[in-house]
């Protein structure tokens, strides 16, 4: 990715400047392929489905240092290379979700306040998560991982590589663009997350959301304007200039503003995503993806005229008042009005099986084979700004892939391998050979816990000990108090993914 000519201001330039080590750094040492991944791989006598210059039928790939080197029916095998016979199996680029809330260490809601752009998913990727695995094992390569929906403006978001293994420091796909998650409607007024004695969190109606997100972006242009200021009176020789406080809140915000952090905003209702639309245009930002956009089928003229991205569910609906008015047609028209169509989880398990959800768009709309197989490859790398390293097989790009026993948009059709960088991250065969081991490895670990607690002395007993009672010393009894027991408040929900 090259890194636009800007000028750097104080508040960016220590920033700037740990983002240029990464980009500055050459592309093998970037993305490294991991060193018990062979340097050269062959896949050959597959079906490949390119999504960019269609149909290969037993074709073969190429794959040297984590990279696609060569592409076609004829690619003849290095005498180093390593050799995986695809014979009656198909290969798709890896599959991107452009919405989920795997790998996350913790709750995926700060909800305390409504603009909580301070918070960064990065901070708590969790590598060691079980649906990295699961994922992988549904030939998901990359994933765009967001907060929740509990906020006007939410925190920044990531992209990742489902590199499973891997510490959390080699999980974030190497220079894609940062975002921020935006979120409309019911979840952030908290129409559904009510707590009896606790005082509502503004906003509590559609035009408070509103408000909150122009608000926000009136301080973000002001406070931009202060750096702006204070940048060309150091760059004139003025000594004396101080700089402005920084705002953690408002640097993401700026960041938008300036083109460098995507906006990835939840929405559903037709009058909602158009009021994004205006408000984007006012401040001149853009609204890199609509994510759910269920009513975007009224409004995908407008949608596609703002060059945003929708990503969307591929039949969900009714599961709450906004979403009411969706229809599984809604991809499939959206995408026959110019807009740039994506197939998205937004759960763990859905994101297994994410083929035959873009395979859904072929009978509720009519889309072709390979426009329902752009809904889940090219289309969100598009949306994500990384089109150019994933979502095709095409020489010069990452080698993640995935090697079905079917057609991919098949119901019978199941992952056999998953590589990234060109490593196999998933082997169908190797998991099934493993299960015996692992199951014994896990009873075996929970014998030896079930041992070493029955070991372990009663904790009462050792405390009495230390407070100078006798093991069978009576305890006396308690007072139990007169009055009934009150029924226990309601749980406070801190959700909103949906």
């Amino acid at each position: 990715m090259r890194i636009p000519a800007i000028p750097l201001n104080s508040r960016s330039r220590a920033a700037m400047v740990c983002l240029l080590c990464i980009f500055t750094l050459p592309p093998t040492t970037r993305a490294a392929n991991p060193p018990d991944a062979p340097p050269v791989i062959l896949i050959q006598n597959a079906t490949i489905l390119t999504v960019s210059h269609g149909t290969i039928e037993r074709g073969s790939i190429l794959i040297k240092n984590g990279k696609i080197a060569e592409v076609g029916p004829s690619v003849k095998a290095p005498k180093d290379a390593q050799v995986l016979d695809a014979a009656g199996q198909w290969v798709i680029p890896g599959i991107i979700d452009c919405h989920s809330h795997i790998a996350v260490d913790g709750s995926v809601n700060e909800g305390s306040v409504s603009v909580s752009s301070i918070v960064n998913i990065a901070d708590v990727l969790n590598p060691d998560d079980p649906d990295i695995y699961r994922d992988l094992a549904g030939g998901v390569t990359v994933a765009n991982v967001l907060h929740g929906s509990a906020n006007s403006i939410g925190g920044q978001t990531v992209v990742i590589k489902l590199r499973w293994g891997q510490p959390a420091s080699k999980l974030p796909f190497e220079g894609a663009l940062p975002g921020i998650k935006f979120a409309l409607g019911e979840n952030p007024k908290r129409s559904n997350f009510s707590i009896p004695g606790v005082t509502p969190r503004y906003p509590t109606t559609r035009m408070g959301v509103e408000e909150t997100i122009r608000t926000a972006f009136v301080e973000a242009r002001d406070y931009k304007k202060t750096w702006d200021d204070y940048d060309k009176r150091v760059a004139a020789g003025d000594k004396n200039a101080i700089p402005p406080r920084r705002d953690l809140r408002l640097d993401p915000l700026v960041e938008v503003l300036e083109g460098k952090r995507y906006v990835h905003s939840h929405c559903y209702r037709e009058d909602e995503i158009l009021m994004l639309l205006r408000v984007a245009k006012e401040f001149g930002f853009k609204v890199q993806t609509l994510q759910h956009v269920l009513e975007g089928y009224k409004v995908a003229d407008e949608i596609a005229a703002a060059g945003t991205g929708a990503s969307t569910f591929s039949d969900w609906w009714a599961y709450k008042v906004e979403a009411y008015d969706a229809i599984p047609y809604n991809a499939a028209i959206m995408t026959r009005r110019g807009v740039i169509v994506s197939i998205n989880s937004d759960d763990a398990e859905e994101a297994t099986h994410l083929n035959q959800e873009a395979a859904k768009t072929m009978k509720y709309g009519g889309l072709t084979h390979d426009e329902a197989l752009k809904l889940v490859t090219i289309n969100p790398a598009i949306q994500l700004g990384i089109d150019k390293r994933v979502g095709s097989i095409d020489v010069g790009k990452d080698a993640d892939l995935v090697i079905y026993n079917h057609d991919p948009l098949s119901a019978y059709a199941v992952v056999q391998q998953t590589l990234i960088d060109g490593r196999i991250y998933f082997d169908r065969k190797r998991d099934i050979a493993d299960r015996e081991s692992l199951e014994k490895e896990k009873k075996a670990l929970m014998e030896k816990e079930k041992k070493a607690a029955e070991k372990k002395p009663d904790a009462t007993i050792e405390l009495g000990k230390k407070r100078g009672a006798k093991p069978d010393e009576k305890k006396p009894e308690e007072k139990k108090p007169d009055d009934k027991p009150k029924p226990p408040q309601q749980a406070a929900v801190s959700g909103g993914a949906l």
